[in-house]
């Protein structure tokens, strides 16, 4: 950790750092939400530029480009779906089964932004699949992998099984909520290809809870 910057890695081209909970990715649309990952890395970093967003209460591994051709490359690894993200959630209730996959169209919930929800007809494919770490005392710990990118797609997805994220405070209940004073989703790894090298890199963060 460099001050008050996360850093994880630092080269020419990419930073990759460990997004606290509760700090936004980018700027936010009032004054009052000006403090972001992005706008703390360019104090640091004056050429650092946002390439993907974790939600402002989703912790972990995120990656900044340091160029123009850095956030164009890594970009469409986004965009066709090359990366390799790996989640980390306590989720309430315990589930029978040991893995799964969830495949529920998400579209925006436009009277109530930012949520979203289910809509098979008008939503958007997304696609979550998970595997269960841990079982105990009604929660479960959950690996997470998100094969599509839709805002809000892990939480609303456990919710959608009944199983919502501790700390949640858009798709959990009231006594899920309170279980946690943060959000238990936590961005653990990402693997993508070095815009410069060609080399497949992976960088990990475990999760704080």
């Amino acid at each position: 950790m460099r001050g008050l910057l996360p850093v994880i890695h630092a080269d020419d081209h990419i930073l990759v750092l460990d997004k606290p909970a509760g700090l936004l990715s980018v700027p936010g649309k009032t004054p009052d939400r000006a403090d972001c990952l992005e706008s703390r890395a360019r104090e640091e970093y004056r050429a650092a530029r946002i390439i993907h967003r974790l939600d402002m209460d989703t912790s972990g591994v995120i990656v900044l480009a340091l160029t123009a051709k850095a956030q164009a490359t890594i970009g469409r690894q986004f965009e066709k779906r090359e990366t390799q993200k790996r989640y980390v959630a306590l989720v309430r209730g315990t589930l029978e089964a040991d893995t799964g996959r969830v495949d529920a169209p998400i579209i925006t919930d436009w009277p109530n932004r930012p949520r979203q929800h289910i809509d098979p007809v008008n939503g958007r494919q997304a696609i979550t699949d998970w595997r269960v770490l841990e079982r105990g005392g009604g929660i479960s710990r959950m690996a997470l992998t998100p094969l599509t990118g839709r805002s809000h797609q892990l939480r609303l997805h456990m919710a959608h099984i009944g199983h919502p994220i501790l700390g949640d405070n858009f798709y959990a209940d009231t006594e899920t909520r309170a279980l946690r004073d943060r959000l238990c989703l936590h961005a653990e790894s990402l693997g993508f290809i070095h815009p410069e090298s060609g080399e497949h890199l992976r960088f990990t963060s475990p999760a704080p809870f």
